[in-house]
């Protein structure tokens, strides 16, 4: 069974920066698609961004600019580099790994940005 560890979450003042990383606890193949989704307090689980296995990316529209999106294919690892932040930005984050076969959750990692 493979583990999504997150780390990287925290407290940071609005305009601030943080980086998020989810590692794999062994090597995953056949990776189709690797993603962030978040979920604020009594909203629904959301797109952050995703990046498929041709390296194409997507994000969602409120973090359109500020966030980056990338992985490390070797390390079956993903990063979310989030700039910008805003106070609406607060959400627990979790990491998506896809295969053919399987898909894979972290745990979430809370993020909170305060004004």
């Amino acid at each position: 069974q493979v583990q999504l560890v997150e780390s990287g979450g925290g407290l940071v003042q609005a305009g601030g920066s943080l980086r998020l990383s989810c590692a794999a606890s062994r090597i995953v193949f056949d990776i189709t698609v690797m993603g962030w989704y978040r979920q604020a307090p009594g909203k629904q689980r959301e797109l952050v961004a995703l990046v498929t296995s041709s390296g194409s990316t997507n994000y969602g529209d409120p973090v359109k600019g500020r966030f980056i999106i990338s992985r490390d294919n070797a390390k079956s690892t993903v990063y979310l580099q989030m700039n910008g932040l805003k106070v609406e930005d607060t959400a627990v984050y979790y990491c998506n790994i896809r295969t053919y076969y399987n898909d894979y959750w972290g745990q979430g990692t809370q993020v909170t940005v305060s004004s």
